[in-house]
């Protein structure tokens, strides 16, 4: 058994429907009910550590053993809540699901962190293009929040060597019908800069939160998460050169690549993005 929780949310739902169809069994924990009735589902508020300890362990006779989680509960973006309440959300909610995994037995948990430790919104441009997993500036609450669930990650796996915990730095989540506004994109660089003009759809999103679940990976891990093209048409040394033109070039920047590097997802869990806006947009 799987629990996802979040899996009301915009990529959560994306991810209970991969994990299903993949033949795993899964069961959402969210404040909010799925919109599919099939799902398997419990109301849990994670901040709570007695409720997170109940939602991975015996929530009903309907929930066998869990035997990973994939945490993507939180407030999702900075601006959604007061920056005390949207860090101790998270903060909270993040370390509750870590300890509640530790004292269960659980080795196997993967969880959403975000694009914003690279630095978003870049108030002195990036530190280096493509931006790595070795970057941690985080700029706001909610970056911080992020930053501090991957360095609890660390500690946690540093306690128990066989435990598994894979932080995912998603790019900006996007679904099939938000694509038809991005050819409009290229008329203004700096409309989608902020970051670095990536994405993830949602659908690719969740095959990166199935192959970590499914890795044989173990410690503490984190991981960029983007399609492999940016949102724009125009290339990324042009885009580049004009809106952060003091950024150092790591190597040659490819025409349409994701500037936030994917490439050691690639390496290390076989992820590779299946689901271009580009093919969306010319079907």
């Amino acid at each position: 058994m799987i629990i996802v929780t979040g899996g009301s949310g915009q990529l959560g739902r994306v991810c209970v429907k991969d994990l299903m169809e993949h033949g795993h069994e899964v069961t959402s924990i969210d404040i909010t009910p799925p919109s599919d009735p099939s799902v398997r589902f419990s109301r849990a508020d994670l901040t709570d550590f007695g409720e997170a300890m109940a939602a991975l362990s015996m929530i009903d006779e309907r929930v066998e053993k869990v035997t990973g989680v994939a945490h993507l509960a939180a407030i999702r973006a900075p601006g959604l809540a007061t920056n005390h309440v949207t860090f101790t959300t998270n903060t909270v909610s993040t370390y509750n699901i870590f300890e509640a995994a530790r004292q269960l037995g659980i080795k196997n948990v993967v969880w959403a962190s975000s694009e914003t430790v690279y630095g978003i919104p870049y108030p002195n441009g990036p530190a280096y293009l493509p931006v790595d997993e070795e970057i941690a500036h985080p700029e706001t609450a909610y970056s911080l929040s992020k930053l501090m669930g991957e360095e609890m990650a660390k500690q946690f796996c540093r306690w128990d060597p066989q435990q598994k915990i894979i932080g995912l730095r998603f790019s900006n989540v996007m679904d099939p019908e938000d694509y038809e506004r991005f050819p409009g994109f290229d008329a203004d660089p700096r409309s989608r800069h902020w970051n670095l003009w990536t994405y993830i759809d949602a659908r690719d999103g969740a095959q990166a939160v199935r192959l970590a679940l499914e890795s044989d990976i173990k410690g503490a891990e984190v991981f960029g998460i983007a399609n492999a093209d940016s949102v724009m048409n125009r290339a990324n040394e042009d885009l580049a050169s004009e809106v952060y033109p003091g950024a150092e070039r790591k190597r040659p920047l490819e025409p349409n690549e994701s500037l936030i590097s994917i490439e050691k997802a690639r390496r290390l869990l076989g992820y590779e993005p299946k689901h271009s806006w580009r093919k969306h947009a010319t079907a």
